[in-house]
């Protein structure tokens, strides 16, 4: 079974660096992770190692305008669940 939480948005910048603080903060814990995605808050289960995986695309465009695009991907199998 395959579960999917997605949120879209726009944050300012500051916004987005209290989220990346407060989920790194939240990796730095012990026990399992929440993760708040829109109006949810997802429970996570990450062992002491986790897979990373960072892409940045720049792309230039005379028409359409540049654009910049920096993904974080983390992965792992859970340790156990709550």
């Amino acid at each position: 079974m395959t579960e999917r939480t997605r949120s879209n948005g726009s944050l300012d910048r500051a916004e987005l660096a209290s989220y990346l603080t407060e989920l790194a903060e939240e990796f730095d814990g012990e026990e399992g992770i929440g993760v708040g995605v829109g109006n949810k808050r997802v429970r996570l289960h990450p062992p002491e190692n986790v897979e990373c995986t960072v892409e940045v695309i720049e792309r230039s465009s005379r028409l359409r305008g540049s654009r910049e695009t920096v993904s974080i991907e983390l992965s792992w199998k859970p340790n156990s669940t709550d």
